[in-house]
């Protein structure tokens, strides 16, 4: 069991509904040195690519992308949920489904970020059913920059996001990917890293 596992597995909490709440150290209260660790394993995963910017969606995955950003020495891009008057200029946009909250968000990235000289890894905290990862590989092919890889925190093994994004040929390199999760005993089971996804 690594790190990210281990920490899953003493603090997270699951939730009917396939919900894994783990918003003590990842997603509400930030666990910082964790995410530091993150940072590492994802720059030894990704050091033959060659990346000079970090993608992620607001709000979840900001923190978990700014402490991988310092590990690559690159820049932090966001995509917003909301339009506000101080966006301006043109912009790429994505309509994206959340799992967690149940809505549709049309995300937005200034064109003055992201340009087709960008050589781009994606970052997230969860990959469930892949729509919040599909709205920014729509983004970053809209800039004709390059998707050099996806990190994810955590995979929920057993929806389809995971599948879908590897049929489609990205590197996908996922910290802790949970096979199944029982809401009545609390129990969450990991897939080998080992196995072939």
């Amino acid at each position: 069991m690594n790190f990210l596992e281990e920490r899953i597995v003493k603090d997270g909490v699951v939730k009917p509904g396939n919900v894994l709440k783990v918003d003590s150290f990842l997603n509400h209260q930030m666990d910082v040195k964790l995410f530091d660790k993150m940072g590492e394993e994802f720059a030894k995963r990704f050091e033959k690519k060659k990346i000079n910017k970090i993608l992620t969606i607001e709000a979840s995955g900001i923190g978990i992308a700014s402490v991988v950003a310092l590990h690559f020495d690159v820049p932090v891009v966001f995509a917003k949920k909301t339009q506000s008057i101080n966006l301006d200029g043109d912009m790429y946009t994505a309509s994206v489904e959340s799992f967690t909250h149940k809505n549709i968000n049309n995300v937005i990235v200034s064109k003055k970020f992201l340009t087709k000289d960008d050589h781009v890894l994606i970052i997230d905290d969860f990959l469930a059913n892949g729509c919040a990862l599909m709205g920014l590989i729509q983004i970053v092919n809209a800039a004709h920059a390059t998707v050099e890889g996806i990190g994810i925190a955590i995979e929920k093994g057993f929806q389809s996001g995971g599948h879908i994004i590897r049929n489609l040929g990205y590197q996908l390199e996922s910290l802790a990917i949970i096979d199944s999760m029982d809401d009545v005993t609390g129990e969450i089971k990991f897939k080998d890293p080992n196995e072939t996804m």
